[in-house]
């Protein structure tokens, strides 16, 4: 019988999430015929006696299982020689700081398959937690600007026990007549604009956006198309953009103009348009003074994302004069940053729950199948100490290149 282990999360800092709540693990057990055990943690959103309630076996060790479900990346010594592990291992794109991570995992003979890696046939993801970035970046953003501006006081989303809870706090956001620009058209922007919804923020288009004036608060949603042209001053073609971004150059500047709050969500690739650059953050016309960057790609499409903030430290401002990071709220002529790079942590339980919901429904019945979609092979980055073949362009990244 196939034994699946959920890790006890060893990544500093802690992260609460669980890849599968109690029921789901009960219901992983009962419908596909595995075992299911979990590793004592005294961290989870989820305590042991939950699991336990439900009939599942707490144990300190899961060496002995075959397929290993966590969350963030698992320290290097706590990797299981062997065995099939499921983890964010933030390796795909060549990240430098986990290039030993990656050469450990094939030095162990790990077959690892990334969340991220996870697809459809069409190539769109199939798990994630992106929609709840979206509802606490968005939600952290408003949090900023009535902290910049003593003008209310909201409880952080890690304060409240679950989003419901979260709720109560929308009719406390007073905001007096700012425009927010949302980037972005996938799970994070919607999750986003969910919570501007929701606090009673009223949704306009890009074109009234730009040149109307409004007696309350307002948001845009802006996609690709809206801030980014052609080189060549032909059509814009999205297809064409994310083929090709090199024949675009961004075009972001005229919703800088008359933006109060940023709010990133969109996906950025290195070889596209940055949405400005510092010099644009000195002119006198450039009115962006909070930043919630989702995206957190640092030093990537927004200057001020010097560095990630944390959960217990979420903000930090950007002087663009020096270029450099500043204590939070140090100086009217910064700009405030929200760069919190593990955003769902904030509310793990519902987090942990949506994401469960996808694990059972899209993949496990592929990872205990006979994954005629391919939906695991596709996703498999390493297997018996070698990279697969869709990642050998990894290869010079693990030999340091």
């Amino acid at each position: 019988m196939t034994k699946i282990g959920i890790i006890k999360e060893g990544k500093v800092p802690i992260d609460r999430r669980v890849p599968l709540t109690p029921q789901q693990a009960k219901q992983v057990a009962d419908d596909f015929g595995v075992e299911v055990v979990v590793q004592s943690s005294d961290i989870r959103c989820f305590p042991d006696d939950d699991y336990r309630n439900v009939g599942l076996d707490i144990v300190e060790s899961i060496d002995d299982c075959d397929i290993i479900l966590g969350v963030k990346e698992v320290p290097i010594e706590k990797l299981i020689p062997g065995k099939t592990h499921f983890f964010f291992s933030h390796t795909i794109k060549k990240q430098d700081y986990n290039r030993d991570l990656l050469r450990a995992i094939l030095d162990k003979k790990i077959r690892l398959i990334d969340w991220e890696t996870l697809t459809n046939e069409s190539g769109n993801r199939i798990i994630a937690f992106g929609r709840w970035a979206g509802i606490v970046g968005a939600y952290n953003g408003l949090w900023t600007f009535g902290k910049r501006y003593n003008l209310f006081s909201l409880r952080r989303a890690n304060e409240c026990f679950d989003y419901e809870d979260l709720k109560n706090e929308f009719n406390k956001i007073q905001l007096p007549n700012i425009k927010i620009a949302l980037t972005g058209g996938g799970r994070v922007t919607k999750g986003a604009m969910e919570v501007l919804i929701g606090a009673g923020i009223r949704q306009v288009t890009p074109h009234d956006f730009l040149n109307e004036r409004f007696d309350e608060p307002v948001f845009t949603q802006l996609n690709s198309r809206d801030y980014n042209r052609r080189k060549d001053g032909e059509e814009f073609h999205r297809n064409e953009f994310y083929s090709n971004p090199e024949m675009y150059e961004g075009d972001f500047l005229k919703y800088a103009k008359v933006t109060d709050i940023l709010i990133a969500c969109a996906f950025w690739d290195p070889a596209a348009p940055v949405l400005f650059h510092r010099e644009d953050v000195l002119k006198d016309d450039f009115d962006i003074r909070i930043i919630a960057d989702i995206t957190c790609d640092i030093e990537g499409s927004i200057p001020s994302t010097k560095k990630p903030s944390t959960i217990d430290d979420p903000i930090y401002d950007y002087n663009p004069s020096d270029d450099v990071v500043e204590q939070a709220m140090s100086d009217e002529g910064n700009i405030t940053v929200m760069a919190v790079d593990n955003l769902p942590c904030e509310l793990p339980r519902d987090a942990s729950e949506s994401f469960g919901n996808e694990l059972v429904n899209n993949v496990i019945p592929h990872l205990l199948g006979n994954d005629e979609e391919q939906v695991i092979h596709r996703a498999t980055i390493t297997s018996s100490g070698t990279l697969t073949e869709n990642y050998q362009y990894l290869q010079d990244y693990v030999d340091g290149n």
